[in-house]
């Protein structure tokens, strides 16, 4: 995502400073671009990073993974909420003028039945969730000086996809491509998604819009889906039928439950029931606001944001 966010920066005209944990990152940026090697969690770091810098975009995480360990839920806790107060520090004690912060729609917790919106009461299921949206309270508490103006905004991402995609979607792709995938759930659990562009286009907008500061903005191309059609578009992009089989939840659930315990006997862990329960989940996010307030339109729906995706996956680009 953070080489999609530079690019399309360079591309409206702006100088870019990004600042990245690898060492190999450069060779992923234009050559135009200044870069800085750091940690997160370093707060002198940070300020001499940020110095002179009008705008921030902060994409840095520790990303979703299924029932993490202790020693990993400290991790969590040190990177995303930490190391974001960290970057708002920074950015207050140089006077940078906005901080655009990339948050996910997980704050919204499973929305079976309902549909939510960003005056929806966040309930987090899990360490990645409540994490982010500690990292947001303490975005929006900060307050720039002189003017006492809010410092940033918050962008709860829907699920990006792209061909720099990590995490389910890529496997969930590869396996379709194998033709090896069949389904659990009948597909009718609904899902909300945003192509990489879109997100990278929005995060623009709100770093430049009068209105964004203080605010937070859901993040989508606009429609919310349900997995089947998900998996359609993906089976249409790469040539290949979707199945029209798919295994029950309810004798999967238990089954799945009996191999992680086996699993864990033999310490070792399958994370399946949690596996399982992730691709039933239904997340239904509504995303008018950012349309409304910052007249954001998205220009990829699902087809031909799967489409552009695959083909650059195709050609050995991300995934």
């Amino acid at each position: 995502m953070g080489p999609v966010m530079v690019r399309h920066l360079i591309d409206a005209g702006f100088e870019v400073r990004a600042i990245s944990r690898s060492s190999s990152a450069p060779d992923t940026l234009p050559r135009s671009v200044e870069y800085w090697s750091g940690d997160i969690c370093d707060r002198d770091f940070l300020r001499r990073a940020v110095k002179g810098v009008n705008l921030v975009f902060h994409l840095a995480a520790r990303l979703h993974i299924t029932n993490p360990g202790a020693e990993l839920r400290a991790d969590y806790r040190r990177v995303n909420v930490e190391g974001t107060r960290n970057v708002v520090d920074a950015c207050l004690a140089e006077e940078v003028r906005r901080l655009v912060y990339f948050s996910t729609i997980n704050v919204y917790g499973p929305t079976p039945g309902k549909y939510v919106d960003e005056d929806t009461p966040p309930h987090p299921e899990g360490i990645y969730g409540e994490t982010k949206l500690a990292a947001e309270e303490l975005v929006l508490a900060a307050k720039g000086s002189p003017s006492g103006e809010a410092l940033g905004v918050v962008l709860r991402m829907a699920a990006i996809y792209g061909p720099r995609m990590k995490g389910n979607y890529p496997r969930l792709v590869k396996a379709l491509s194998r033709g090896v995938f069949l389904p659990v759930g009948n597909g009718r659990n609904r899902r909300t998604l945003v192509y990489e562009q879109d997100a990278v286009r929005a995060a623009l907008l709100a770093a430049q819009h009068p209105l964004a500061p203080g605010r937070i903005y859901n993040v989508s191309d606009g429609e919310i889906y349900i997995l089947r059609d998900i998996i359609a578009a993906i089976c249409a992009a790469i040539e290949r039928r979707p199945s029209r089989f798919y295994l029950p939840v309810r004798p999967v659930r238990p089954l799945a439950r009996v191999a992680d315990g086996l699993a864990g006997l033999a310490r070792r862990s399958l994370n399946l029931t949690a596996m399982v329960d992730k691709f039933v989940a239904d997340i239904a996010v509504r995303a008018e606001r950012i349309k409304r307030e910052l007249a954001f339109q998205p220009l990829y729906g699902l087809q031909d944001g799967w489409k552009q995706a695959i083909a650059a996956w195709q050609k050995g680009e991300g995934f």
